[in-house]
């Protein structure tokens, strides 16, 4: 491990390559999770028994992912009878609801088992429950003070669960109840004629619905992560992974888990945003290279059409925004409803806003349209629980919220259309009681500098693959002062630079960095070092991700182009 790796892990907590880069052996024993008991022995008597399961996913990417793996998990360990489901963003709304059920009825289910939701869906688990089937709840989500009437539940933020990690993702959540399951079923001597199922063939889906969901990527995490990153690399993921790494110009032997974030998660979000989720969970469940390809490009079309949609909504939002802000400053919490929005992408809007203000943000839409029911989603900054700030808000003001749930950095709310200004007073109240202003401070943590002989194309990939990254394990991140030899502007938005450091000429991006004026001949850059597998041999590239001038640019100057040699 090169020195500039080492010190990065360490920076980040881990002090030995056991810790920077776990192997699955170091997985927690998923018998300290509770709830396993109860949970294994359900699916053990549906399988025994051979009754109708119907997994219940989400109509995010975690939610698909996790139904996927169910599925697939569940059928490996012998059930016959599984069936999935997943409720559509407008007319069922969020988890299993009573709507949901009613609907469900035609699949004469005996046992439902909820992926990534459930802990907060009382009602729709009392209507199960009052057809006579069994429910199963796998969830990740923060409990409120009642739990629902389900016969099972395992969740690792259950208030008195002793499991170490509460950072599992709703996907990890099902992953540990299938490795309970085949426990439970090798004790029983199941597997005596038969080989075990290897369980290990769904951990790149498990790794791409935890970069998805955006939870911490502690080391029990990263360990699925990483284990899942080597399956993918190896070319041994499901199709339908593969189909969409195509369709997103990704090579599938790179991948890495900002891949995951930016390029697969999207397309698979996508489909629940706008459309209907069962097509990204038909992607992942596919196993025919052709089919899996049709679905995969259906995705990343309606994919682009989300992202055409999310510019236009987020254009608004920041004119509203102008229009409402103090002086030029942004109110210390973001919030904001327009009738026309689209409520599959308010989710995108709140953390793009949040992103470029450094203040929690929330963003409400109509359920659908003409509707006067209304579905928000909120995104915070680092050091604010956002879930506990709407519990505080539901406190003071009982009923004013119709629904909320969520963790620290990100939640979902719905209310009427009558109760937004009351919400929105309320919650300005709450946020500036709860919120130290210190917070509202942006800052940009950097590992610091690399040396000249650092910059390099082995260091790039070293830094490339020496993760996992993702959240609370961020991707390293270097500053350092560069002079500017020539700039230009690509694709309308985006800021490319030829810089000078110590002699060397240096490549450099800044993805929608122009903002309709030069940048200066001298500038202090944080930045990320990467392979640039544009021009190949050893190029390397700068992308920044902030800028700060440190010397007045000519806001009349034009673009200087000079030659961009291979560094």
């Amino acid at each position: 491990m090169p020195p500039v790796l080492r010190r990065i892990h360490e920076l980040r907590g881990a002090f030995s390559p056991e810790q920077a880069q776990p192997a699955l052996a170091q997985l927690l024993d998923p018998r300290l999770l509770g709830g396993l008991d109860a949970a294994t022995a359900l699916l053990e008597a549906a399988i025994a028994s051979d009754r109708h399961i119907v997994v219940v996913g989400d109509f995010d990417c975690d939610g698909a992912t996790a139904c996927a793996v169910g599925v697939r998990g569940l059928r490996l360990l012998g059930a016959r009878h599984v069936s999935h489901a997943v409720p559509n963003r407008v007319t069922h709304g969020y988890g299993l609801s009573p709507h949901l059920v009613d609907d469900l009825a035609a699949l004469a289910p005996d046992l439902i088992v909820t992926v990534d939701h459930g802990i907060a869906c009382h009602a729709g688990i009392a209507a199960a429950k009052a057809r006579g089937w069994q429910v199963l709840v796998t969830d990740h989500h923060l409990p409120g003070p009642m739990l629902p009437p389900a016969d099972a539940i395992v969740n690792p933020n259950l208030s008195g669960d002793g499991f170490p990690s509460k950072m599992l993702a709703g996907v990890g959540v099902m992953f540990y109840v299938l490795l309970a399951l085949r426990r439970r079923l090798r004790d029983a001597g199941r597997f005596a004629a038969q080989a075990e199922p290897d369980l290990a063939t769904l951990l790149d889906l498990v790794a791409v619905g935890t970069v998805a969901d955006l939870v911490p990527l502690d080391q029990n995490n990263r360990a699925l992560v990483g284990a899942g990153l080597r399956r993918l690399r190896s070319g041994k993921g499901c199709v339908g992974l593969r189909a969409l790494a195509e369709v997103a110009g990704r090579d599938v032997r790179l991948l890495t888990a900002g891949d995951i974030g930016f390029a697969l998660a999207p397309r698979i979000n996508a489909a629940g945003r706008l459309d209907d989720m069962s097509l990204g969970i038909a992607c992942l469940l596919s196993d025919d290279p052709g089919e899996a390809r049709e679905l995969a490009s259906l995705l990343h079309a309606i994919n682009g059409e989300r992202r055409a949609v999310q510019q236009q909504m987020t254009d608004e939002a920041e004119a509203a925004l102008a229009r409402v802000s103090l002086d030029g400053v942004a109110p210390s919490v973001v919030c904001l409803f327009d009738a026309q929005w689209h409520p599959g992408v308010v989710g995108l809007v709140a953390s793009r806003l949040k992103e470029r203000l450094h203040r929690p943000a929330f963003a409400f839409a109509p359920s659908e349209p003409g509707s006067a029911q209304l579905r928000g989603s909120a995104r915070s900054i680092p050091g604010f629980h956002i879930r506990d700030a709407l519990a505080a808000v539901d406190s003071a003001h009982p009923g004013l919220i119709e629904r909320f749930g969520g963790h620290a950095m990100a939640a979902g709310l719905s209310l009427s259309i009558e109760a937004f200004p009351r919400f929105e007073a309320a919650l300005r109240e709450a946020i500036e009681r709860l919120l130290a202003p210190e917070l509202l401070q942006a800052e940009v943590v950097t590992d610091g500098e690399l040396q000249p002989d650092e910059f390099s194309r082995a260091i790039a990939e070293c830094l490339r693959d020496g993760g996992p990254w993702g959240q609370a394990y961020p991707e390293p991140l270097f500053d350092g002062r560069f002079d500017v030899l020539s700039w230009r502007i690509v694709g309308e938005r985006h800021l490319k630079m030829e810089l000078s450091m110590q002699g060397m000429r240096i490549n450099a991006i800044e993805f929608g960095g122009w903002q309709g004026r030069a940048p200066a001949s001298s500038v202090h850059l944080a930045y990320r070092l990467v392979p640039d597998d544009y021009r190949g041999g050893d190029s390397i590239q700068l992308v920044v991700v902030h800028r700060q001038d440190l010397a007045e640019a000519d806001p009349d100057a034009r673009p200087r182009e000079a030659a961009m040699p291979n560094c």
